[in-house]
């Protein structure tokens, strides 16, 4: 078995927002995801087959609801996304990373 640490191994130079497979199985997978300012494009929203559960561990967002409140998180906080809920992340921290954990079922 190996050990290792989700705040490890966080590409330096990160163009585009990190995203890294950790458990993957059938209808099931837990990712990290690394943001460091960016943001999902402004006409762009997420559709996705699966319930999402995901924990902000680090940095701060705002993730956006089509038709509905903006939601502020701060590391700690967590939310569990419907399957089919379009949302976008509107917001990350620009001068700290943003670690997420992302489990969809």
């Amino acid at each position: 078995m190996d050990k290792s640490n989700i705040f490890s191994h966080i590409p330096s130079d990160l163009k585009e927002e990190f995203f890294q497979n950790i458990v993957s199985k059938d209808n099931f997978k837990i990712q990290r995801i690394v943001s460091y300012g960016h943001t999902t494009s402004e006409f762009e929203w997420y559709d996705q087959e699966k319930d999402e559960w995901v924990i902000l561990l680090s940095g701060e967002a705002v993730l956006s609801f089509l038709d509905e409140d903006d939601i502020s998180l701060k590391a700690g906080d967590h939310i569990n996304i419907p399957a089919h809920k379009k949302h976008r992340v509107s917001w990350t921290k620009s001068d700290e990373e943003s670690v997420w954990l992302a489990v969809y079922y």
